[in-house]
């Protein structure tokens, strides 16, 4: 398949509204020494600028620290600060991979609106499922959760800790470490939904790099893998949105938003 579709954004196009929204990590930078303090915060937005998020309405049910062979929850540190939302101590060398799961939450839709994300994010059984039930300007109900990944380096050494598969219902795996590449690499990822290789899902691979944003939208092959290149330093961003419909009373769909964060240096 190999469809890709690059979409350079302006900063100026940031006061745009858009019908699709990200979550993301966001850290204060990406490779640390050993001692060093890992800042980060909860993002949300368009074009990978965002906002803080609003903890009282993005609840959090899991957030996990893994290294290496070890795991541990950091849940208890996290902090309602617009400025910090996690501030923690690394002190092991290697590749760090924090990874977040939100509670699940209610979105009221427009029916023009909805249609316009769904198009946003190459959902389209989803407005085909719509279009055969006459239901396309009917406005409708989701509950979502979100799957964020950030991963971080502490000093040289290089690891495996990227390939943790935290049995997501959405996860993005990168199949190489993004910190042992350099500018023009290569490099692959596989999308997974509940713990499967997925087929043809539009994948968003975000890069913000010389105050602008610069969006590809690539599609998966059989075996659930992309391939894209390291084309620019800076904050790297790989989103996904599956959806499904809902099992549970109260909304017509269930959408999972599943994310993962890395940083590339000069």
């Amino acid at each position: 398949m190999n469809k890709k579709i690059v979409i350079p954004l302006l900063l100026f196009v940031a006061i745009v509204a858009m019908s699709a929204r990200e979550y993301w990590l966001q850290p204060l930078k990406f490779v640390y020494k050993p001692g060093e303090k890992l800042v980060m915060n909860f993002r949300s937005g368009e074009n990978f600028i965002g906002a803080p998020w609003d903890l009282q309405k993005n609840q959090i049910e899991s957030l996990v620290l893994q290294h290496s062979s070890s795991a541990s929850s950091v849940l208890d540190s996290i902090k309602d600060d617009r400025n910090s939302n996690l501030n923690l101590t690394l002190i092991a060398e290697g590749s760090h991979l924090l990874s977040m799961q939100t509670k699940n939450a209610l979105n009221e839709w427009e029916a023009e609106k909805f249609n316009s994300f769904l198009k946003e994010n190459g959902l389209d059984e989803i407005l085909e499922s719509r279009t055969k039930t006459n239901t396309l300007a009917s406005p409708t109900k989701e509950y979502y959760s979100g799957y964020t990944k950030l991963l971080i380096q502490v000093g040289e050494k290089k690891d495996d800790t990227h390939k943790k598969v935290n049995g997501f219902p959405v996860e993005i795996l990168p199949l190489e470490n993004p910190y042992a590449l350099k500018i023009g690499n290569p490099v692959h990822f596989k999308i997974l939904f509940d713990g499967k290789p997925v087929f043809g899902v539009r994948v968003k691979v975000w890069n913000r790099f010389d105050n602008r944003t610069t969006i590809q939208n690539i599609y998966t092959e059989k075996d659930g893998t992309l391939e894209t290149r390291v084309s620019s330093p800076g904050p790297w961003m790989v989103s996904v949105v599956r959806m499904v419909p809902s099992k549970q009373p109260g909304a017509v769909w269930q959408s999972y938003r599943g994310s993962l964060v890395y940083g590339i240096e000069k």
